[in-house]
């Protein structure tokens, strides 16, 4: 008798466990889905550099052919929804700021654009920026797609000075001393109560916020790994063939998602878009 009520016992337990993994399933599921539709632009991008890797475009230049591509996706984007017009707009903020960096770090030879084009600027093709445009789509389009709500934002006379110092360590690290791991330091102390929430398919989740910096950061350096190894750009240990790309690069996109989530979150909060607590 006691075996009998002890199997009927577990029965519910079964289907409560059976539940909860086709939940769990189903939400990663969802969550794969959402954030491969986040990520249309760069796969868009990493398309168009393979493309262009293996076939000659006829009376184009392959870095002049991947800045109209770029381009041309950017208005399909908006004109089919996929990207509002306010979301073009701080991916066009992003260009520039990539650009920028961009053409500051190709003449202190810390990479280079080895091949011709039209659309080259002091050694950078204007494509280039789309990269880190990508960055910022990706990071809208996940922010709009995931419903996410920031818990515990730091004061903005925190985040934007901290923000400015990584942006401007970029550039006067080749002078001074890099401080780069200081002002990673600052991040964990800044943001360590701060957590970020997101909805899959109706379910809600957190996690703390550096994490997904860290995340972020992670998959960005694999990406770029992929972005060299079909000729997007050259490091100098690259030159004579391809190689993997160091992992110090890592701390940098890490430094750089940080740059860009805080311009994309004060840009929501400006706009009354974004949830902040």
């Amino acid at each position: 008798m006691n075996e009998i009520k002890q199997t009927k016992q577990t029965k519910p337990q079964k289907k409560q466990i059976k539940q909860k993994l086709y939940r769990m399933i189903a939400d990663i599921y969802h969550f794969g889905v959402q954030q491969a539709l986040a990520c249309i632009f760069p796969v868009f991008i990493f398309g168009m550099l393979g493309l262009s890797k293996v076939i000659d475009i006829p009376f184009l230049h392959r870095y002049d052919f991947l800045l109209l591509s770029c381009l041309l996706m950017q208005i399909v984007m908006v004109r089919a929804r996929l990207e509002t017009r306010d979301e073009l707009k701080v991916i066009t903020v992003f260009h520039l700021i990539g650009l920028t960096l961009e053409i500051y770090k190709v003449q202190m030879g810390s990479w280079s654009y080895p091949e011709e084009g039209w659309s080259k600027v002091f050694g950078v093709p204007l494509y280039s920026g789309f990269m880190y445009a990508s960055v910022a789509s990706y990071m809208c389009q996940a922010w709009r797609r995931l419903r996410l709500n920031i818990v515990k934002w730091p004061p903005s006379y925190f985040t934007v000075p901290l923000g400015a110092a990584i942006y401007l360590n970029f550039f006067t690290h080749h002078f001074i001393v890099d401080i780069r791991w200081y002002l990673t330091a600052a991040i964990f102390i800044v943001f360590f109560r701060t957590m970020v929430h997101f909805e899959v398919n109706g379910h809600r989740y957190r996690m703390p916020l550096a994490a997904s910096f860290v995340l972020i950061g992670f998959f960005i350096w694999l990406a770029e790994n992929i972005a060299t190894f079909l000729g997007a750009w050259t490091y100098p240990n690259q030159q004579n063939g391809w190689s993997l790309v160091h992992l110090g690069k890592f701390s940098s996109w890490f430094l750089l998602v940080i740059v860009s989530f805080i311009i994309v979150a004060q840009l929501k909060h400006i706009k009354g878009k974004g949830t902040m607590v």
